[in-house]
């Protein structure tokens, strides 16, 4: 663990924050949009930023013996921990309905998405919006939350029902499998969605650093 990363967890990020994780059991909820954790575990991380910039956490770490480009490594790092634990938890509860849960009857009636490896994908795809609009926009004045996170907000409820709505499709029934049908499929929307958050995380955080070298503190 990196100098700038263990600042990040032990002076940044707030103890809500890491109980924002909790959300990932919206996983269980039937008759739910059950995305919408992904969204609240990111709200956690919101409130954090909120907090650094009351305490001038980035003109503190840019004061430090360190390049710019690491001050913004170090920011990323936390929240991708934070979101890969809150996936981790969700995906341990999306095997827990895809095993011994899958024929209950509240989630086989369900007219939602169920959890499977697409509502995984799914997750990543908004963790990765959520890097490039609220993360991304962060640094672009290495001040300003509202704006990205209300633009942020404008874009991941449209994609949530987006997605929950996919499988009424005639055609795309495959995406709301219950346990391990249509597998192959399911995994191979699952590996979309990781590839689509580490690209995206990537490329936020590379346009983040020049933002970052541009800003006059």
């Amino acid at each position: 663990m990196n100098v700038m990363l263990r600042k990040e967890l032990r002076l940044s990020t707030l103890l809500l924050t890491w109980l924002f994780i909790g959300f990932a059991f919206m996983t269980l909820i039937p008759g739910y949009p059950i995305l919408c954790g992904v969204f609240f575990i990111t709200q956690g991380i919101y409130q954090s930023f909120q907090r650094a910039r009351e305490d001038d956490d980035t003109l503190f770490s840019a004061l430090l013996p360190v390049a710019r480009r690491d001050v913004v490594r170090g920011k990323y790092q936390s929240v991708i921990l934070i979101e890969l634990c809150g996936f981790a938890l969700m995906a341990i509860l999306t095997v827990l309905r895809m095993t011994i849960l899958r024929d209950v009857a509240v989630y086989r009636q369900n007219v939602l998405m169920n959890a499977n490896p697409f509502y995984l994908g799914t997750a990543l795809l908004l963790f990765g919006l959520f890097n490039v609009i609220f993360v991304g926009g962060f640094w672009k004045t290495a001040y300003g939350i509202g704006k990205p996170f209300l633009i942020y907000i404008a874009v991941v409820f449209p994609a949530i029902g987006a997605a929950e709505a996919l499988h009424h499709f005639p055609g795309l029934e495959a995406l709301n499998a219950f346990g391990f049908d249509h597998i192959a499929l399911q995994l191979c929307l699952l590996l979309v969605g990781a590839m689509l958050y580490v690209g995206m995380t990537y490329l936020s955080f590379q346009k983040a650093c020049a933002d970052f070298e541009r800003i006059d503190l």
